[in-house]
C-alpha cells in the first residue's frame, strides 16, 4: 500500500470520514498500461468499473513502515481521481412519488414555493450582509488594538535604540494571531482553508466536496479570514465572503441544521440537490456583492440579484450605523477602489495596443504565480502534510511577512510631502501612526530609525506596506503623480508578489483578490510612469492611477483567468463603466496568455486534489472515442423486485462504493434507474413486500420520508436487517426512476459529454441495440478522459 498515490484534502491532509463505513480509495489514471492489463481478464480492455480500490483512511501498520517511520499520507500523483469526492443529483428523479406530488399541486401551491423561493434569496442577503459586516469591524477593532500596542512599544523603545525589540514584539504578535486561525482550520475544519472559491467552484459543477457547507465550515472560516487579515497576511478578506455566503444559503434553503440537530419544518420542498445548488449560487452571488459591491456581476437570474442586492443593502445600512451615519448607504462593499473622474480615465485609441500589451504582461506573471504555487503546494503535500506542521509554517510566513515589511520601511528612503488639506487620502503609513502620533515630532525620531524623512512627509514604502491591502490599492488608484518613484513600486511589487505566492495555500482562510490587485496596481502605477518619462506628452496622458488599474485587472485575470464575471465586478467597484471595453480586452489577453502555460489557480488547486471536475467540452480530438470505450462495466444492476438479502449485500460491499443500480428485467433490458441513498430509505423503514400484505394499515412511503434523510442519509452499516428480513423482497417499481437518461454504446465522446454535463447527470446508461444495459458512464470516467490530446495519445497507443 506505500506505493499507492495520495488522497488529498483541500488543506494537504488526509480527511476525516463524513460517515461510517465510507472509505476514500483512489482511481488512478495516469498508469495506463498496467491499468489495462489488470482490465483485460474480463476481454474487455475498457471495463474499468473492475480496478481494484483501497481505503486509504487504514492506517499502514507494516513492519517496514513502521521503521522507514513514513507518513501515513501517501505520495501525491496529479494525474489521480479521488473517489472520495461523489457527484451531486442535479436531476431530479422522476419516479412515481415525485410525480403524484407534482400531479397534485395546485397553482397557488406554486404560487408558494416561487414566494418561498424570494424569502430564502432575502434572507440569504440579510445574513451574508450581516457575516461581512462583522468581519470588516472585528477586523478594524482588532487591528487597531494590535497597532497601538505596538506603537507604545516603539515610542518606549525608540529614544533607547530599540527598535529590534519592537521588530519582534510585531512578528510574534502576527505569528500569535495567525497561529489561533491556523490551529482552528488544520484542528477542527480543514476545508475551510484558503478561499473557498475552488470548492464551491466544484460543488457547483456537480462534486460533493464534504462538509464544504456546513455550519462548522462557516464559523472556522469566518474566524480563519479575521486572524488571517489581523495577522497581517498577504491576502483579502473578499474571496472567503463567496464561500461564507455559500453556506448561509446552503442551509437557510433547507429550513434546517444538521450540525445542530435543529429542523425547523420550512422549506422541506427545497431538500434535494436541484434547489439547493440554486441557492448556494444565488448565495456565492451574495458572497461576491457583499466583497466588491457588485451585485451584477455573477448573476444570471432576478433570484440571484435579488440575494445580491439585498447583501449589499444589509451592509452599507449596518455599517453606516456603526460609522455614525445612519442611513448613509453609500459604501459599495468590503473594498472600494474610489470612483475615478471622468478626467482621469480618458483614454484614447493609442493606448489601446499599451492596454492590451499590459494584458499580456499579466497573463506571464499570473503563470508564474500559478507555477510557483503549484510546485509550493507539490511541497506541503508532501512534506507540511501533519497539522502542527501547517500551523507552524503559517507562523513562520506571519513572522517573514511583518519582518520583510518592517525592513523594507526602515531602508526606504522614498519621502513624499503630506498635503495637510488632503490628509484622509494619504492614509497614515504604519511607520508614523506607530511612531509618532503627532506629525510634528516626525522629524526628529525619523533620525534615530533612518529613514530620512523630514517634518510633514511621510514615506511611500510605508503606504504600500502598512495600510491595509484596500487602502494600498486605492491609493495606488487615485494619489497624484509623483507619489511614488520606481524603486518603490518596483521593489514593492517583487516583494509582495512572493509573499502573496507562499500565502495562498497555507492552512488559513484567506483570499487571493485583494494581494493579485495590489501587485497588478504597483507594476502597473509603474508602467504607467515609465510611460510619461519617456514620452514628450506623456505626462498628460499616461495618468499612472488609470494605469494602475488596468494593471490591477491583468494580474488579477493573470491568476484567476475569469473573463466577463471579472470585467463587471471591476467596473462596479470603480464607479465607471468607461472603462469597461479596455478591462475586457486586458483580461481576455491575460487569460490567453496564461492558459498557454499553466492553468488558472483554482483550476490548479482542483487538479492537485483530484476532484473529478468537468469543463464544459471534452478534449477536441475525442471524436474516435465512443461511449462504449470510457463506460464503467460490468455494471451492478438490480430485478424490479428484488431480495432484500441480495440488495443489502450489494450495499455492504465496500470493493464497489457504487451510488447507482440499473433496474432491469429479464434478460437485462432496462427498466430503470435507483440510487443508493433511495434504497437505504426503503431498508430504513423496511418498504418489503411481505410486511405490506400483513400490515393493512402500514403507511404508504413518501417523498417527505427521503427529505428528512437528505442531505446525510445513513451508511448501509447502521441499518439493521434480521436474517428473516433478508428472505424478504422489495417492490422497486414505486420508487426508480421510470425513465432514465440512456445513448446506445456507438455514441461518441463529446455527445455524451455534452449530454451529461448540460443536463448535470450523476450516471447514464450505456444500451445496446436491444435496450440491455452494458454499461454506465459517471463522472470519474468522463473526467479521466478529459486530459487533453497528450492523454487521449497515451490511450490510444494503449489500446493498440
Amino acid at each position: 500500500m506505500a506505493n499507492i498515490t495520495k488522497k488529498v484534502s483541500w488543506s494537504s491532509r488526509a480527511d476525516e470520514l463524513g460517515a461510517a463505513g465510507e472509505g476514500t480509495p483512489l482511481l488512478n489514471g495516469s498508469e495506463q498500461s498496467r491499468a489495462f492489463r489488470e482490465l483485460s481478464e474480463g476481454g474487455n480492455i475498457f471495463q474499468i468499473g473492475r480496478l481494484s480500490t483501497v481505503d486509504l483512511e487504514e492506517e499502514v501498520t507494516s513492519d517496514e513502515d513502521s521503521v522507514k517511520g513514513r507518513p501515513k499520507e501517501i505520495p501525491h500523483n496529479e494525474k489521480l481521481l479521488s473517489l472520495k469526492y461523489e457527484s451531486l443529483d442535479y436531476d431530479n428523479i422522476e419516479n412515481q412519488l415525485f410525480l403524484e406530488e407534482e400531479r397534485r399541486m395546485s397553482h397557488m401551491s406554486f404560487r408558494c414555493l416561487e414566494i418561498s423561493r424570494w424569502v430564502i434569496c432575502g434572507l440569504i442577503g440579510i445574513l451574508t450582509g450581516l457575516i461581512a459586516c462583522c468581519i470588516d469591524i472585528i477586523v478594524e477593532k482588532l487591528a487597531g488594538f494590535k497597532y497601538q500596542v505596538v506603537k507604545e512599544n516603539i515610542e518606549k523603545f525608540t529614544e533607547v535604540g530599540g527598535l529590534s525589540v519592537s521588530l519582534l514584539l510585531w512578528a510574534v504578535l502576527n505569528s500569535a494571531i495567525v497561529m489561533l486561525g491556523a490551529l482552528m482550520v488544520s484542528f477542527i475544519e480543514p476545508v475551510a482553508a484558503g478561499s473557498g472559491i475552488p470548492q464551491i467552484k466544484c460543488y457547483l459543477n456537480g462534486v460533493k466536496v464534504p462538509r464544504v457547507v456546513r455550519l462548522k465550515t462557516l464559523m472556522v472560516k469566518v474566524f480563519g479570514v479575521i486572524c488571517s487579515v489581523v495577522g497581517g497576511l498577504a491576502v483579502g478578506k473578499e474571496g472567503p465572503m463567496i464561500h461564507s455566503g455559500s453556506v448561509v444559503a446552503a442551509g437557510v434553503s433547507q429550513g434546517r441544521s444538521t450540525s445542530l440537530k435543529k429542523d425547523f419544518k420550512i422549506f422541506e420542498y427545497f431538500r434535494r440537490d436541484t434547489e439547493k445548488r440554486d441557492f448556494v449560487s444565488a448565495g456565492a452571488a451574495a458572497g461576491v456583492s457583499a466583497a466588491f459591491g457588485a451585485p451584477v456581476g455573477k448573476n444570471t437570474t432576478t433570484h440571484k440579484f435579488f440575494a445580491s442586492m439585498i447583501s449589499t443593502f444589509t451592509l452599507n445600512f449596518f455599517l453606516s450605523i456603526y460609522h455614525n451615519n445612519p442611513g448613509d448607504l453609500s459604501n459599495p462593499g468590503l473594498i472600494n477602489f474610489g470612483r475615478f473622474e471622468n478626467d482621469s480615465v480618458a483614454y484614447y485609441l493609442y493606448e489601446i495596443p499599451l492596454f492590451i500589451a499590459m494584458g499580456a504582461i499579466g497573463g506571464l506573471l499570473g503563470a508564474l504565480f500559478n507555477y510557483l504555487n503549484y510546485w509550493l503546494t507539490i511541497f506541503r503535500i508532501r512534506y507540511v502534510h501533519r497539522p502542527y506542521l501547517q500551523v507552524m509554517e503559517a507562523m513562520l510566513v506571519a513572522a517573514v511577512t511583518a519582518t520583510v515589511s518592517f525592513t523594507m520601511i526602515y531602508f526606504s528612503t522614498d519621502c513624499q510631502p503630506l498635503d495637510p488639506e488632503h490628509s484622509e487620502e494619504y492614509p497614515l503609513s504604519l511607520v508614523l501612526i506607530l511612531i509618532c502620533p503627532n506629525v510634528l515630532c516626525f522629524r526628529d525620531i525619523c533620525q534615530h530609525v533612518q529613514l530620512f524623512c523630514a517634518d510633514g512627509e511621510y514615506n511611500s514604502m510605508a503606504t504600500a506596506f502598512f495600510n491595509t491591502p484596500e487602502r494600498s490599492v486605492r491609493s495606488l488608484f487615485h494619489n497624484q503623480p509623483g507619489t511614488y518613484n520606481p524603486l518603490t513600486l518596483g521593489l514593492f511589487t517583487l516583494t509582495y508578489f512572493f509573499l502573496a505566492c507562499w500565502t495562498y495555500g497555507l492552512a488559513v482562510s484567506a483570499g487571493v483578490f485583494i494581494p493579485s490587485l495590489l501587485i497588478g496596481a504597483a507594476w502597473g502605477r509603474l508602467c504607467g510612469i515609465l510611460l510619461a518619462t519617456t514620452t514628450d506628452n506623456g505626462s498628460i496622458w499616461a495618468d499612472p492611477g488609470k494605469y494602475a488599474l488596468i494593471g490591477a485587472a491583468a494580474q488579477l485575470g493573470g491568476i484567476v483567468r475569469m473573463t466577463l464575471s471579472l470585467t463587471v465586478i471591476m467596473v462596479e467597484a470603480t464607479g465607471n463603466v468607461t472603462y469597461g471595453l479596455p478591462i475586457m480586452l486586458v483580461l481576455m489577453t491575460a487569460k490567453i496568455v496564461g492558459d498557454y502555460f499553466v492553468e488558472g489557480l483554482y483550476d490548479v488547486h482542483i487538479k492537485l486534489q483530484s476532484v473529478p471536475f468537468l469543463h464544459w467540452e471534452a478534449p477536441a480530438t475525442s471524436h474516435w472515442l465512443t461511449a462504449r470505450e470510457v463506460m464503467s462495466s460490468p455494471v451492478t444492476c438490480l430485478s424490479r423486485i428484488e431480495k432484500v438479502g441480495t440488495i443489502v449485500d450489494i450495499l455492504s460491499n465496500t470493493s464497489t462504493n457504487h451510488n447507482g443500480f440499473p433496474v432491469v428485467v429479464q434478460p437485462a433490458k432496462l427498466c430503470g434507474l435507483i440510487l443508493r441513498s433511495q434504497l437505504i430509505v426503503l431498508l430504513k423503514h423496511k418498504v418489503f413486500v411481505e410486511l405490506a400484505r400483513s400490515r393493512l394499515t402500514q403507511r404508504k412511503l413518501l417523498l417527505k420520508d427521503f427529505r428528512d434523510a437528505y442531505p446525510r442519509f445513513p451508511p448501509i452499516q447502521s441499518i439493521h436487517v434480521s436474517q428473516d428480513e433478508r428472505e424478504c423482497m422489495m417492490d422497486l417499481t414505486e420508487f426508480m426512476n421510470a425513465t432514465p437518461y440512456t445513448v446506445p454504446q456507438d455514441t461518441s465522446l463529446p455527445r455524451v459529454f455534452k449530454l451529461f454535463r448540460a443536463l448535470g447527470l450523476r450516471h447514464l446508461v450505456v444500451v445496446d441495440d436491444e435496450n440491455r444495459v452494458i454499461g454506465l458512464v459517471t463522472r470519474k470516467d468522463l473526467a479521466r478522459y478529459h486530459m487533453g490530446k497528450h492523454g487521449l495519445e497515451e490511450l490510444h497507443l494503449a489500446q493498440t
